[in-house]
Formats: structure tokens, C-alpha cells, sequence
């Protein structure tokens, strides 16, 4: 099954790449890599994850926005490779979560991209991973999620 089977199969659909909110590009191929910009939880042009993680929304409600964010960031991904069956392996996934100065569970946070991830690549999309907490994020957006994937 392709992993665009797999999308399909989860009830998803990859949505259009989100375009660009300043001066740089949604992802990069560089030889065998691609890296994708950071990517927030857009649907349909609209930003649906905002605010304080801790504060405003809650680590699962953020989860939901990661895997948004890593939805997104596929779709970036495809659009530098055509098809995401060239996927070798997703590499590192980074997840910046806009953070209530007493909020820590950043990871279980980061688990809503990782998971899927792995959803749609199976055990190519298990990958390394960073999960941090920031202040603030693009369009008081609740998460971001950028990646590596090694292609063919």
C-alpha cells in the first residue's frame, strides 16, 4: 500500500502545500533529502491550533495540531518528490510548541506528527526527534513542525 493509500485509508485527504507566509520556500530538495519548512495547523487557508499550550489549549487538543502540522509538512514533502513512495525514511522531525512558561510535556505534544508519521511511512517513518517549547510561534499559531525525509 502507498503511503497515499495509507493517507486515504486513515480518512485524510493531503491537502494543497500552504503557501509560503514570508520570503523562503515550503521545502528544499538537496541531493537525497528533502527538508521542509516549518509547517503550523492550516486547513483550507485558516489557521486552526492557537494560542499557549498550558494556558489556552490543551496537550491533546495540541497533539491534534501537530499532526495537522505533519499532514502539512507530507504535503510539502510531495511536492518536491512527486511521489511519496520515494520516501527512504523520514530522518528528524522538529516540533516547536508554543509553550505556557509552566507547561513540559512538549513531547506528548510532538506525538500527534510522530504518530502519524508513522501511520503513513510504517517503521520508515520513525524517526529522530525534537520537541521544544518556544514563546511565541507565526500567527500565534499553537504548534510548528518541520522534517527530513532521506528520498530516492
Amino acid at each position: 500500500m502507498t503511503p497515499e493509500q495509507k493517507i486515504a485509508d486513515l480518512g485524510l485527504t493531503l491537502p494543497e502545500v500552504v503557501p509560503p507566509l514570508a520570503a523562503y520556500v515550503p521545502a528544499v530538495r538537496s541531493g537525497d533529502y528533502v527538508y521542509t519548512s516549518g509547517q503550523v495547523p492550516m486547513v483550507d487557508g485558516k489557521l486552526v491550533g492557537s494560542g499557549k499550550v498550558g494556558a489556552d489549549v490543551t496537550a491533546e487538543e495540541a497533539a491534534g495540531h501537530a499532526r495537522i502540522c505533519a499532514l502539512n509538512a507530507i504535503a510539502a514533502l510531495k511536492s518536491q518528490v512527486g511521489d511519496l513512495s520515494k520516501v527512504v525514511r523520514i530522518v528528524k522531525v522538529v516540533v516547536f510548541v508554543a509553550s505556557d512558561p509552566e507547561f513540559t510535556a512538549q513531547p506528548s505534544v510532538g506525538n500527534g506528527a510522530s504518530e502519524l508519521l508513522r501511520e503513513v511511512f510504517g517503521e520508515s517513518g520513525v524517526h529522530a526527534r525534537s520537541a521544544v517549547g518556544v514563546a511565541a510561534l507565526p500567527l500565534g499559531a499553537s504548534v510548528e513542525v518541520e522534517l527530513i525525509a532521506e528520498v530516492s
